[in-house]
């Protein structure tokens, strides 16, 4: 199974859909209701996210992609406007910038793996409108830096939840640090909906114009139209049937991050410290979704041999998740006009030279795309985890040693 939300599946989900089909309300909304239909479970699944995140507002979409730029859109960013963001990322992040019209800004990752706050700082101009921040491998940026950062320059900070919904920073959710935070309920992610979205924010005015956006110009919930000073909208909406496999996921959210927190504390405690090696830094260890391992070694070749011997691959070689490894965006390729910048392979030497030495093993999210073709998953038991660790270890010690495995 790809990511422990769909490792969980049973009959909470299959009830939650077959109340949707024994209803036959398949939007959001009731059209015509005479006040006898079921409530939505597209608006119950936002309302419940509300109470579990601590977010004022939440609006479910058709996909992450969706949330980041209804929201890019509905927090005034623009032609003109420059976004950084980091070159580590998936190409959602970056595409949602260019395709709201503004110019993406890549910044180097530090040994987080995530943004490194300081390089952000540097990349700022009078022309930065945001800060892109994104929650890679299920662990926080370092939110403390990255708020400061934002609020002494006056740019907004926007929130990339999408490998890490859940999770935590300071005892506060991901997501509701900035303007907006989006995630994603795809296969790979801690719960999902198969595919899906969802926007979070603290901003009601934010939360009307993102409404406005994803739903024809409409106020919340088709209480009416939004005026006419308002602008037109798309349809970008989730449907009933994500609505009702979230809201079933969402349920089992805390039994699962408790689970894949369990695990990764044993897999790496029998790992233990190795030379040559050193585990990513985690900003916030209790807050984590603790969905990855992942170990930073001293010379890339170590990592590459660690990795084949393993049958996976360093970072520098997960698909589009690696700014090097999206060639529509080295060629600024849209369907309409292009965008300025170097994003060349080449371009952000501290992040190559990371993502090269990094071997991640998977904790819940099994996904050769992403790096995390080897470890375990939400469901390994004790025999599994003690297995995977002394492979990992005895691989990394022979490849210390230099000797062949």
């Amino acid at each position: 199974m790809p990511g422990p939300g769909l490792d969980m599946f049973g009959p909470e989900e299959r009830n939650a859909v077959l109340d949707v089909l024994d209803s036959r309300e398949l939007s959001r909304y009731r059209f015509d209701d005479d006040g006898s239909a079921a409530p939505s479970k597209t608006f119950q699944f936002e309302r419940d996210l509300e109470r579990f995140s601590g977010a004022r507002h939440c609006l479910g979409t058709n996909s992450c992609t969706s949330a980041l730029l209804i929201g890019l859109w509905a927090a005034g960013v623009g032609p003109g406007d420059e976004v950084i963001v980091p070159g580590y990322t998936f190409v959602a992040s970056i595409a949602a910038i260019a395709y709201a019209g503004a110019k993406p800004i890549l910044a180097e990752i530090d040994e987080s793996l995530t943004i490194d706050p300081e390089d952000a700082r540097r990349k700022i101009t009078r022309r930065t409108k945001a800060i892109l921040v994104v929650h890679m491998l299920g662990a926080s940026c370092d939110m403390d830096a990255l708020v400061a950062i934002a609020a002494e320059h006056g740019v907004l900070l926007i929130e990339d939840c999408a490998q890490a919904g859940g999770g935590m920073y300071r005892n506060k959710a991901l997501g509701t640090f900035g303007a907006f935070g989006a995630f994603s309920l795809n296969v790979f992610k801690t719960f999902t909906a198969g595919d899906g979205g969802v926007l979070v924010t603290n901003d009601s005015q934010l939360y009307e114009r993102a409404f406005a956006i994803h739903d024809h110009g409409a106020k919340p919930h088709r209480v009416g139209v939004m005026d006419a000073n308002s602008f037109l909208g798309l349809n970008l909406r989730m449907h009933e049937m994500t609505g009702a496999l979230a809201g079933a996921q969402l349920r089992k959210l805390p039994r699962i991050l408790q689970k894949l927190r369990e695990n990764k504390a044993k897999l790496r405690d029998l790992i233990g410290s190795m030379p040559g090696c050193r585990e990513r830094t985690v900003h916030d260890l209790d807050g984590e979704c603790a969905t990855v391992l992942a170990y930073t070694f001293e010379s890339e070749a170590r990592a590459e041999k660690v990795a084949r011997e393993l049958g996976t691959a360093p970072l520098s070689r997960s698909g589009k998740h690696n700014y090097a490894n999206i060639p529509q965006l080295a060629r600024r390729a849209l369907p309409f006009g292009s965008f300025e910048g170097n994003f060349e392979a080449g371009s952000l030497p501290r992040t190559d030279r990371l993502l090269a030495s990094t071997v991640s093993l998977s904790v819940g999210v099994v996904d050769s795309y992403l790096g995390t073709g080897f470890g375990i998953n939400i469901r390994s038991g004790a025999e599994q985890i003690v297995r995977v660790a002394e492979l990992f270890r005895a691989t990394v010690l022979d490849a210390s040693n230099g000797t062949e495995v």
